[in-house]
């Protein structure tokens, strides 16, 4: 009777270790399913409509995405905290990133632009223009041609890499008075689109119907003119990893920059891709032109 108890106790604990076992076996599983991409919103939807389509033709796999900026992309990934980190800026441009720990990934182009509420009566500026207007030299849109109307300027926040590259080949790296801050693409556009006199930037693939895009000089913020340099503010998208990058991560980066998604989602969403470039600009802001190929 008692030896008959022994072996019930053991098969006891040994289905309690084989569930155990189990448990963390599908735990593991789930986790090496399911990786966590933080950072710039100007690359956010490429990377939520990508992380969709992937997911149904790998069933099981889930892409987090989420935004909070460049800088806390690029801070996130180097701690090891996310498996990408999304950025609209190389990564030297950032304090404190050691670009040593990490491996750049480009998976696109992105314009940016500036964008007003539709009540200025403004459609075009000179980058002179624009940069009085964000050094606070400008206070109404009459000194421009536009309306009797108080400009009204939001700002990315700080570490947004949309912000970065636009102070720096809008601006003429100028930077920007002290404004309203938004972490969001999304809320910049939405609170521009209600708030008369106002101003900012966002990429190309946030203007829509609500909002006024501005041309610069005589030159309109269209992908075709991004892809020679005609019109100079714009970053290439970049997810960067660690230098190694969980497999998943890696597979995911390699879907993305193929034909399939830069010919489809890319181009649909508003990108440019990178096949589409005439020209390849370093983070030192050095433009040269893409060889053609000679295939």
């Amino acid at each position: 009777m008692q030896k008959k108890r022994w072996i019930e106790c053991l098969l006891l604990v040994g289905l309690i270790i084989l569930g155990g076992w189990a448990y963390q076996t599908r735990q593991i599983n789930k986790a090496n399913m399911t990786i966590t991409a933080v950072g710039s919103t100007a690359l956010q939807p490429l990377v939520e409509a990508a992380g969709e389509d992937y997911a149904t033709h790998h069933l099981g796999t889930f892409i987090n995405v989420q935004g909070g900026g460049s800088g806390t992309g690029l801070s996130q990934v180097q701690e090891g905290a996310v498996d990408i980190g999304n950025a609209d800026v190389f990564a030297e441009e950032q304090k404190g990133i050691k670009v040593g720990r990490l491996q750049d990934h480009r998976v696109a182009v992105v314009g940016i632009t500036p964008i007003v509420n539709r009540s200025t009566g403004v459609n075009h500026l000179t980058t002179n223009q624009l940069i009085k207007i964000f050094t606070g030299q400008v206070h109404n849109w009459a000194q421009v041609g536009g309306r009797d109307q108080k400009i009204v300027i939001l700002n990315r926040a700080q570490g947004s890499g949309t912000r970065t590259t636009f102070e720096r080949f809008g601006l003429k790296n100028h930077r920007s008075i002290a404004a309203q801050e938004q972490d969001s693409s999304g809320m910049v556009r939405q609170i521009v689109a209600t708030t008369p006199g106002s101003i900012s930037y966002v990429g190309f693939s946030y203007v829509d119907k609500t909002v006024q895009a501005i041309r610069l000089n005589g030159v309109e913020p269209t992908n075709q003119n991004v892809a020679d340099n005609s019109w100079p503010i714009w970053s290439y998208e970049h997810m960067y990893t660690g230098l190694k990058p969980q497999p998943l991560a890696q597979k995911f980066i390699k879907y993305v920059q193929s034909k399939e998604i830069q010919n489809s989602l890319v181009r649909r969403l508003g990108y440019i891709s990178m096949a589409d470039m005439k020209v390849t600009r370093d983070g030192q802001g050095r433009v040269q032109e893409v060889e053609a190929s000679h295939e």
